[in-house]
């Protein structure tokens, strides 16, 4: 009786129709993954675009803060040594003796 099944045509193609059926299904499932893979890798960048924009934009802030902080810093800088020039040269003289004795060492 095994010797039947082997030589059956009807047997034979049946076992391709079922490999082509099982070639047909694998071939759809790796596609349906591809695909599935592709849509999540879209889902992916664009979340990442959406984060980069987002901490693109702290960071524009935090400069344009800090820019801000040390353009007011320089201008009431200037304006001290503008109404105490005296006191300004003799704290610069004495920041730079002292760098001085710090570095000597």
């Amino acid at each position: 009786m095994p010797e039947e099944i082997l030589t059956n045509p009807l047997t034979t193609n049946e076992a391709a129709t079922k490999l082509e059926s099982g070639r047909s299904h694998a071939k759809q499932a790796a596609e349906d993954l591809r695909s599935a893979a592709e849509i999540k890798a879209q889902e992916l960048r664009q979340a990442a675009e959406l984060k980069a924009q987002e901490l693109r934009g702290r960071a524009e802030h935090a400069y344009s803060d800090a820019r801000t902080r040390a353009m007011s810093l320089r201008e009431e800088g200037e304006l001290y040594v503008r109404e105490n020039p005296t006191k300004a040269i003799l704290t610069a003289l004495g920041v730079g003796f002292l760098a001085g004795l710090i570095f000597r060492r």
